[in-house]
């Protein structure tokens, strides 16, 4: 091929890249700058079906494809460059990859013959992700290489996938066409009614691996004592059907924070408290069965409770094939969605409602909570509960990791109403916060609120360049502590060693980085302050910033307090 027609042809196939990957659901397309990438976002700049979303960091564009990804349950590309650019996205495809979320990373690479030999920009980038992502390396565009091949390679690698893609793509220089006036009709015409249609070349039906008990084996699985255990779901999934199955059984269902239903008056939401509670504890380990519906549970008690019990029966239900239980405890595992798994006709317990007496427990805790919390000294847990009773069914809250989701775990209130929550609780990492929170918020434009600790958001500081774009109501709620803070509650030697190696106090306040990209920001040290500044927070269609200013060890004399009640209770 002519060398002006490398660039026309680099161009060409970043078209029919980003053509198919449209036609494969995608919705969202998520770009860095860069020049090896030239071919890709000249086709994105082109492509009328992608909503375009740009970013200078990419680990924070990564984060925000995450957020896009989990709102829209559809999978979303991300255009980078060559080099380090593709690394930054490493934190982002893990958290994907631990979660199911679908991403497709479309990376920019130099040809094989630029690599180590000193040229610019050039790494190995093949299987950069190793196994957190599917690798597909393209060749460098060439004619000789049909059209038709590179889209079936697409069609195969995407459908019915719900994890990571890495497509990483070779281009050649030249990068930037002069002109467009190469004819590739030729190349073209063995796509034959491709050209004229929106589907994709090769079309896959949907997979699924569906496995459910027969009536006979329920019958024998419901004789007994049991409890139904929610875990992370996604708020598409209508986990609240649920309920319904927990009220046919008799038997009764204690939420995760991440289950969507944390929060409903018709389940056991306080759980990870309740496991402080002599009652309680002694009632659950009456307890024969178990029925774990889904898994990544968040409470360290909870998950105590299920590996430290002794079970007649154990069952989980998971949408596909795939370890979820850390404890490796023996069990019947069933894959099917929440739909199916509550379509069957469930018999009643022989022992329904046997657990009655954990419904009064649970508002009795709800009653503490409201004295020995809202009513008291000003702290985290108290800015929880308020955002939390705050939501309605139209708002989304993402809980950023550390101590927020801990403090909604074991506190959030019992409300009428709960609107989505959505967490990052694939690897856990308190970066790129933020930029899932933006990514959440952009999707369908739904006021949203993000609770952050300080550090957590100064891990993510750059993706307030994302934050700004936000037409939307985009609540950024940053609990600043002055340091980890969650270290308080970890049994370290000594006071030294926990503020040097692992609180590590930083002093510093977001004020100014907030105006610096132009924020409307409220610094408060009191409730009141806070739901004024909230109240006008959640109304503004933008982006603001509330910095709650919270003593070092509030959260966890709290904590410990509350524990010590409720264990004497």
């Amino acid at each position: 091929m002519q060398t002006n027609k490398k660039a026309e042809l680099n161009l060409l196939w970043g078209t029919l890249i980003l053509e198919e990957l449209s036609r494969l659901g995608v919705q969202h397309i998520c770009m860095a700058p860069g020049s090896r990438s030239t071919p890709l976002t000249l086709a994105a700049a082109k492509q009328t079906k992608l909503k375009q979303h740009q970013h200078f960091d990419e680990r924070g564009l990564g984060f925000m494809a995450l957020g896009l990804a989990k709102a829209s349950q559809t999978p979303v590309a991300i255009i980078t460059t060559s080099g380090t650019a593709v690394a930054n996205l490493y934190p982002a495809v893990i958290e994907a990859w631990l979660t199911r979320v679908p991403l497709i990373v479309l990376s920019a690479d130099t040809p094989p013959e630029l690599i180590d030999c000193g040229a610019n920009q050039a790494i190995t980038q093949l299987a950069i992700f190793a196994q957190y992502a599917k690798q597909i390396n393209l060749p460098t565009p060439d004619v000789s290489i049909r059209p038709e091949a590179l889209l079936t390679l697409l069609d195969e690698a995407i459908s019915n996938q719900n994890q990571p893609v890495h497509i990483n793509c070779m281009y050649r220089e030249p990068l930037y066409p002069a002109t467009m006036s190469a004819d590739f009709s030729q190349y073209l015409n063995t796509l034959g009614n491709w050209q004229h249609t929106s589907n994709a070349y090769n079309q896959y039906g949907k997979s699924s691996l569906v496995s459910l008990p027969s009536q006979e084996t329920m019958m024998r699985f419901v004789h007994g004592k049991g409890v139904i255990i929610v875990g992370i779901h996604s708020p598409q999934e209508n986990p609240e059907a649920l309920i319904t199955l927990s009220q046919k059984l008799g038997w009764p269902l204690l939420t995760d924070a991440q289950s969507q239903l944390r929060q409903h008056p018709g389940v056991i939401g306080h759980i990870d408290q309740l496991l402080h509670q002599p009652k309680a504890k002694t009632l659950l380990m009456q307890a024969e069965r178990v029925l774990v519906v889904g898994g990544r549970l968040l409470s360290k008690h909870l998950v105590d409770y299920l590996a430290e019990h002794k079970w007649k029966s154990y069952w989980q239900i998971l949408p596909e094939q795939m370890r979820l239980d850390p404890s490796h405890n023996a069990k019947q595992i069933w894959h099917a969605s929440i739909e199916e798994l509550t379509a069957l006709s469930w018999p009643r317990s022989s022992d329904a409602n046997w657990a009655l007496q954990l419904t009064l427990l649970n508002d009795r805790l709800e009653e503490l909570f409201e004295q020995q919390i809202d009513n008291a000294e000003f702290g985290e847990a108290m800015i929880i509960r308020t955002i939390a009773k705050s939501q309605n069914k139209q708002q989304q809250l993402l809980i950023g990791n550390s101590l927020p989701i801990r403090l909604y775990d074991m506190f959030a209130p019992i409300t009428t109403e709960q609107g989505a929550v959505f967490t990052n609780r694939g690897a856990s990492g308190i970066d790129g916060l933020l930029a899932t929170a933006c990514g959440v918020a952009k999707h369908k434009g739904t006021a949203t609120t993000l609770i952050i600790g300080d550090l957590s958001q100064l891990h993510d500081l750059n993706s307030l360049a994302i934050a700004r774009t936000s037409t939307s109501p985009l609540v950024i709620v940053i609990l600043n502590n002055d340091g980890g803070n969650i270290f308080n509650l970890l049994p370290i030697p000594d006071e030294k060693l926990r503020n040097d190696y692992y609180r590590l106090p930083h002093g510093l306040e977001f004020g100014y980085g907030a105006a610096m990209f132009g924020l409307p920001y409220n610094r408060v040290e009191d409730l009141e302050g806070f739901i004024d500044a909230y109240q006008d927070a959640i109304g503004y269609h933008g982006t603001s910033v509330i910095e709650v200013i919270i003593g070092q060890e509030q959260a966890s004399k709290q904590i410990t307090r509350v524990a010590n009640w409720i264990k004497q209770s």
